[in-house]
């Protein structure tokens, strides 16, 4: 070992015992679960960002009306429902049991109030207000939502796995303006937020809630009984991917939520580490560009810039082994009942020769495109190197601006115009559970400064957005979705980079670990050492 791996490798571990806290008693480790998930979190409000880490920040401390289960049917969760001949009127009453962890009772009025600052920006949400007539609170423990026509995105936006889902919290953090970021994380979910533990991007702490009552079903997905075995979870952040690897095998942490494909040699096959992939459906991955501000506020040049990368070359990067990505065009997924390949011809191999052509008729003028390339996370490292690098050749001048990924998560909603610090081009992913469909797709949200980071100005997305919630014919819906899959790739809307498996690596002193598309702490038990 040279010296300077060497110093590494004991940099490594004084950042590990600091992040662990050396010396904790053999059983206060057991009731422990020490975590490094994809990367530090400083984003706290679950309605303030669409970003993952937060989302399971939510699921943590947060607990929602309905639920999905693993064959993607709504569940009871916090309420239950009846609804009316017609179809329109849905009066919901919680359960009983339901305390927030400042010891106060939930009530329809909590609940009413949390609805109103989620459908104010989710994509879901936005629109169920636009179908709805009236939501009242009827007394403590029910409220009535009145429909203007019948619709199931009511019940499948409560119960949403994600991005942004319908998290709950008390009225008055719930009034809240959705623009401002709340300052109490108050949940009625199976663990507490530990404030004082806190440290932005380095270590969260989560200590079991002994008054949460779960349901008495079996769990699956974000449904059933949220059984919480241990007495804190705990996630630190690692200063590199090696560091968070050698913890795992060393015993100092019990779970991985990411390998970096490079690093998955050195845990697979050890008797005392699993790996597995715990969302067997996957991811995608995509760029979004920002059409507000030259240059990709012109539409001949979005679609030079899908053009021009390969999907091919950005997997390859990112994930290397063929048995964990696929190329796919399809906006909604390739698999996915309303997957559509429009555009594959383009969307897929590099074109770079249209894409000139595409520059050359859009009379682009050198304006430069800011990437934003994070550094820390390694599911999203790879894109824009890759995207940066495909522009380039086609003729863009490109800008790259390296920062973690929770200053990218922040900076996507910054408006301003990339030459007053603003951004161009961004990459991240999504999950394929949440993605088959218009409204469980943020990307596809296109109402202009109201929709999530790139702000697209389709109207035609948003009026077959509103026809496909009002459809109840499978046949006519996917006929929707194959309209949205043209506009959304000749619009520049997303550009998709294709499809890919994330592995986790554990301890097998962990058992009960659920398999699902987000990261889930309930029913996990640890085994004594």
């Amino acid at each position: 070992m040279n010296l300077s791996k060497r110093m590494q490798a004991v940099l490594g571990s004084c950042f590990v015992a600091a992040a662990l806290g050396a010396g904790l008693a053999p059983q206060a480790r057991a009731q422990t679960v020490t975590v490094v998930m994809q990367a530090g979190l400083r984003v706290l409000d679950p309605v303030m960002t669409t970003a993952f880490l937060t989302r399971d920040h939510g699921y943590m401390i947060y607990d929602t009306l309905l639920g999905t289960d693993a064959q993607f049917k709504v569940q009871p969760q916090m309420a239950s429902w009846t609804v009316s001949e017609d179809k329109k009127t849905y009066t919901f009453t919680l359960r009983d049991g339901l305390k927030w962890h400042d010891g106060g009772p939930v009530t329809a009025e909590d609940c009413v109030a949390s609805l109103k600052r989620w459908a104010d920006v989710d994509a879901t949400g936005q629109v169920l207000m636009r179908m709805t007539d009236s939501i009242d609170v009827i007394d403590a423990k029910q409220f009535r939502i009145v429909l203007k026509q019948p619709t199931t995105l009511l019940l499948e936006g409560l119960a949403k796995l994600s991005s942004r889902p319908a998290f709950m919290m008390p009225k008055r953090i719930a009034d809240t303006p959705s623009a401002q970021p709340i300052k109490e994380f108050v949940g009625s979910g199976p663990f507490k937020f530990v404030a004082d533990e806190f440290k932005a991007g380095l270590k969260v702490v989560y200590a079991k809630n002994t008054d949460y009552v779960p349901r008495a079903e079996p769990p699956s997905w974000t449904a059933g009984g949220k059984v919480v075995n241990v007495e804190r979870v705990e996630w630190v952040a690692m200063p590199d991917q090696m560091t968070a690897v050698s913890a795992l095998q060393s015993g100092e942490v019990d779970y991985l939520q990411q390998v970096p494909f490079d690093l998955l040699p050195m845990v697979q096959g050890q008797d005392n580490l699993q790996v597995k992939v715990l969302d067997t459906l996957g991811a995608w991955t995509y760029f979004r560009m920002n059409h507000l501000h030259p240059p990709f506020d012109n539409k001949l040049v979005r679609q030079a810039a899908i053009a021009a990368v390969s999907q091919e070359d950005v997997l390859k990067s990112l994930v290397g082994d063929p048995k964990y990505y696929k190329t796919c065009a399809a906006v909604m997924g390739c698999g996915n009942p309303l997957g559509d390949n429009y555009g594959e011809d383009w969307v897929v191999p590099a074109r770079l020769e249209r894409a000139q052509a595409l520059l050359k008729e859009a009379k682009y003028d050198n304006t430069p495109v800011i990437v934003l390339q994070p550094s820390d996370l390694a599911m999203v490292a790879a894109q824009p190197v890759v995207v940066g690098a495909a522009l380039r050749k086609a003729g863009f001048n490109v800008v790259m601006k390296a920062m973690d990924w929770q200053s990218v998560v922040s900076q996507q909603g910054n408006q301003k115009a990339p030459s007053e610090g603003g951004w161009s081009i961004f990459s991240t992913y999504s999950i394929l559970a949440t993605s088959g469909d218009p409204f469980g797709n943020t990307t596809l949200q296109s109402n202009g400064v109201k929709a999530w980071a790139g702000w697209p100005d389709v109207p035609e997305i948003e009026a077959l957005r509103l026809k496909y919630a009002q459809a109840n014919d499978a046949a006519e819906r996917k006929q929707i979705a194959t309209q949205i899959q043209k506009l959304a790739i000749d619009e520049g809307v997303v550009a998709p980079l294709g499809q890919f498996q994330i592995p986790a690596a554990y301890s097998t002193r962990l058992t009960g670990i659920l398999e699902a598309p987000v990261t889930l702490f309930w029913n996990l038990k640890k085994a004594a050492q």
